[in-house]
């Protein structure tokens, strides 16, 4: 068999297995990947390890969201983090394009940010306490830090990503500074600004336990902290399963605007 021949094979072959591959729906994939998960879960819980079974966890889900706690909970720790995060994306967007479209903003910010960015929120709950008090403020606060942080380097590496090519282009073309920015610099940095929207949600939600520490009454990282001193790991387990399924769904939220503000984007 020739090269050409060969080549020739593999190319129609390639659509045979692409098609084969879409047999199988993505939800599939999802499905086949949760029952997997469990029965490996259930497995180590069998085999002694000193976690409980999926029955015991399920069960002590349903008590919690009889009695209204698992309720007050999630709503609690869903308001903090919603509140954090949006006022993180809406300050770190318009800093990210001040630092990545003029120089000087970016010799005056930029080291600030990179400088909070290697302190740990966790670290800064002391000096929230102290300035705050312990309310919701300070909780709310740290959550709101590690989504800016997490946004703000991303929108920034955005704008100074974008091809130098398009911006000469549109000037050859007369178009303005302020035309320039809004027609190729904004969508060309989108999908920078959601990944780290994305990125930022997640810090939000790990950030969201370490935040309730603060003198809270009511939410999924204290209730998984109270159960801690009571040695009751199903209670436990609870909290890091609602607290998975809420940023999966809240991620998945953001991927779908992520496709349909970038659809002119290529993909695989």
């Amino acid at each position: 068999m020739t090269l050409v021949q060969v080549d020739a094979a593999v190319a129609q072959a390639a659509p045979d297995n692409r098609e084969r591959r879409r047999r199988v729906p993505k939800w599939a994939w999802n499905l086949i990947s949760l029952v997997v998960g469990i029965g490996v879960w259930w497995g180590f819980s069998l085999a002694g390890f000193d976690i409980p079974a999926p029955p015991q966890v399920a069960e002590r889900g349903w008590e919690l969201l009889r009695d209204g706690t698992l309720e007050a909970d999630i709503l609690a720790s869903l308001g903090r983090v919603l509140s954090g995060f949006v006022l993180g994306v809406v300050l770190a967007v318009p800093v990210g394009f001040l630092m990545g479209w003029y120089g000087i903003v970016r010799g005056l910010i930029e080291p600030w940010v990179q400088f909070f960015r290697t302190i740990p929120p966790l670290a800064i709950i002391p000096l929230a306490v102290v300035l705050m008090g312990i309310g919701e403020t300070p909780k709310i606060f740290v959550i709101f830090l590690a989504s800016f942080l997490a946004c703000v380097i991303a929108t920034f590496q955005g704008v100074v990503g974008v091809d130098k090519t398009l911006i000469n282009a549109a000037r050859v073309l007369g178009a303005k500074d302020g035309t320039i920015f809004a027609r190729v610099v904004v969508p060309a940095s989108t999908p920078f600004i959601l990944v780290g929207m994305r990125v930022g949600l997640g810090s939000s939600w790990a950030t969201l336990v370490a935040a309730e520490l603060i003198a809270a009454q009511e939410g999924l990282g204290y209730r998984m902290q109270s159960a801690q001193l009571y040695y009751d790991l199903p209670t436990i387990f609870v909290g890091l399963i609602s607290i998975g399924v809420l940023g999966l769904l809240m991620d998945r939220v953001l991927l779908f605007a992520e496709r349909r503000l970038t659809n002119w984007q290529e993909r695989r």
